[in-house]
């Protein structure tokens, strides 16, 4: 099982998130996500993952985005596994999306965008 640590606010100064205090938090978790750790971070939000990876070692790092024209549309980050993610992935190439990896999670992001 993964770990998962954030933060969110619109009130607080742009540019100036909690990073320190959210990685300390997701450090606590190191035990529950053994094999990676990823942060991502905007002017108010921070995700932090602490990742046991089961599909796609390589390429399944979370937080994962979505980026257009060098703006991230979308970051997620989230445990659990998407088993019909291959059938899903089909329909959504089908529909015009593209993929960089084999992870469930790209499915998932590509799907909220549709």
């Amino acid at each position: 099982m993964c770990g998962i640590s954030g933060w969110t606010s619109y009130e607080r100064v742009p540019g100036a998130p909690p990073v320190e205090a959210v990685a300390t938090m997701t450090g606590t978790m190191a035990c529950r996500g053994p094999d990676d750790a990823g942060l991502w971070s905007a002017p108010h939000a921070v995700l932090e993952h602490r990742r046991l990876a089961v599909i796609d070692p390589d390429a399944g790092q979370q937080p994962m985005t979505v980026e257009e024209n060098g703006r991230t549309l979308l970051a997620l980050t989230y445990s659990g596994e998407v088993y019909n993610h291959r059938q899903l992935r089909t329909k959504l190439r089908g529909r015009g999306h593209h993929f960089r990896t084999r992870s469930d999670t790209e499915v998932v992001l590509r799907a909220y965008l549709e």
